[in-house]
């Protein structure tokens, strides 16, 4: 498929409880430009339902990953956390939920943010997904939105709030909340393009 973003790669980073719309809206989205996405499950955070061994991380209205009403390799992938490489990565994003308060504590997670800021990748992420970029410590000095539980992480860390559907400072790019994803997707789609 050719499209503004073909040649450009998405990772999509997800712990159990994320927001399923924020994850599904930007696969299907991005995906329609060309973009290669890369879905990856890091099966940290809780979990409501029982829990069993293997259980894939599975969003708060119960889409698990991979994504059983879409083929895989279509317009996603799945990949191990382990495999991935800022230097490979066009842009990182983080959907709302309950899935980044689980990210924020997984090394690995805040590692590959502060890479891949240090690469001027594209760092994106809706409704709660600040929070992961705020605990990699690389919002200071940043205007930000997200959803308004974040407002306050966000000043205490340095950035600047704003209420807006989707703001866009240097290589970070933010959302406020799920009704405004074709805003985000739009600002992800002209800053991968340009």
């Amino acid at each position: 498929m050719i499209g503004k973003l073909t040649g450009k790669k998405v990772v999509i980073i997800v712990a159990q409880e994320f927001e399923d719309v924020e994850l599904l809206y930007p696969v299907l989205r991005l995906s329609e430009e060309g973009a290669e996405i890369v879905v990856v499950p890091v099966n940290e955070g809780l979990h409501p339902r029982p829990y069993v061994v293997g259980k894939p991380v599975t969003g708060r209205f119960g889409h698990p990953v991979p994504i059983p009403v879409m083929a895989e390799g279509n317009r996603y992938r799945v990949s191990r956390f382990e495999e991935l490489k800022a230097a490979e990565i066009d842009c990182v994003l983080f959907p709302g939920g309950y899935s980044p308060d689980a990210l924020r504590l997984h090394a690995g997670t805040l590692e590959l943010v502060r890479e891949c800021h240090r690469q001027g990748k594209l760092l994106a992420a809706i409704c709660h997904g600040p929070w992961v970029l705020i605990s990699a410590g690389i919002m200071e000095g940043k205007r930000a939105t997200g959803y308004i539980a974040v407002r306050d992480d966000l000043v205490n860390a340095g950035a600047e709030f704003v209420d807006v559907p989707a703001v866009r400072d240097g290589n970070i790019l933010t959302g406020r909340v799920p009704d405004d994803l074709p805003e985000f997707c739009q600002e992800i789609i002209l800053a991968l393009a340009t």
